[in-house]
């Protein structure tokens, strides 16, 4: 089935488990053609070498192919828990449409299939994933399991937020990083996608709240998701136009050359610093642009993976 046929769709991904899955064969197909070789399209069956570990596994025939110690996984193997986590706030909702295409996704949308994608590795690894959606309220909660039900069950809450439509609802992102930083007792890698519109004081009660989840031991990556034409280089054409809150419903009428110079460094000022922020937490950022493929989010992954131990 072609996957543009299957983006086409109103109301949310008729099936979003094969798009998942097709935008990792298409990542792990690029891998073959990259620096990134080594990790293989075999990376589901095994994981790296790590330093006095038994030898006993070691695949030495992949060891042959790609210069580095790998060891076989086995059936019974789950050595990573990992919890999905989406703001639904009605920001995250831009821009409107009614269609998706692989070039034109929005932020939910983008969000969604991309922790599909997420979903679709950690299910091949065998390895345990939550999932938390949240807005105003607290919207969805799942806790790391493994089995296809609950696979499924992820799926058809991620395919639900991408049809719904928040109108003006707002988020404190910080109070649910609490809930869910209480709700997960065992060590997991923690993968958050939220477009950070944040008041400056719930801003620095967001970071007291990823730091909460880094004392719990958790590994944090932050997904800052963005339609960076717009959001950070603010590409408008100059003619009059009403650019509205869609959390707070308030507008402001200008000609976006009037602004665009001050708009754009007033945002390289902030995400600058929270690149600061996240840097001092030992929190990984990595900037989502939905304009883009999924690979930077996988190739995150991968490495951080590596590193979880």
């Amino acid at each position: 089935m072609d996957l543009q046929q299957e983006l086409n769709k109103v109301g949310g991904f008729k099936n979003l488990e094969l798009l998942a899955k097709q935008v990792v064969e298409g990542f792990i197909s690029g891998m073959h053609k990259s620096p990134f070789h080594g990790f293989s399209a075999e990376f589901a069956e095994h994981k790296i070498y790590n330093q006095g570990e038994s030898t006993r596994h070691i695949d030495w025939k992949l060891f042959a192919k790609t210069d580095k110690l790998y060891t076989k996984r086995y059936d019974d193997e789950t050595n990573l828990r990992c919890h999905l986590i989406i703001d639904n706030s009605s920001s995250m909702h831009y821009p409107k449409m009614k269609q998706f295409s692989l070039d034109k996704l929005n932020k939910i949308a983008f969000s969604a299939l991309a922790s599909a994608a997420l979903m679709s590795i950690l299910k091949r690894q065998r390895d345990a994933v939550g999932l938390s959606i949240y807005s105003d309220s607290y919207d969805f909660y799942a806790p790391e399991k493994g089995s296809e039900r609950h696979h499924q069950m992820l799926l058809h809450a991620l395919n639900d937020v991408v049809a719904s439509d928040p109108v003006q609802r707002t988020t404190d992102t910080y109070k649910y990083l609490h809930l869910i930083a209480e709700k997960i007792h065992r060590r997991s890698m923690i993968f958050l996608f939220t477009d950070m519109f944040q008041t400056a004081e719930s801003e620095e009660k967001l970071f007291e709240a990823l730091r909460h989840l880094k004392y719990n031991k958790h590994e944090v990556i932050l997904f800052h998701v963005v339609d960076k034409a717009k959001e950070i280089n603010f590409e408008f054409d100059n003619t009059p136009k009403r650019f509205i809150d869609v959390e707070t419903g308030e507008y402001i009428n200008l000609y976006a050359d009037s602004i665009k110079e001050s708009y754009q460094e007033a945002v390289s000022q902030y995400i600058t610093a929270m690149k600061l922020k996240c840097a001092q937490y030992k929190i990984k950022y990595v900037e989502a642009d939905i304009n883009k493929d999924f690979d930077t989010i996988l190739m995150t992954y991968m490495v951080e993976r590596q590193k979880f131990g």
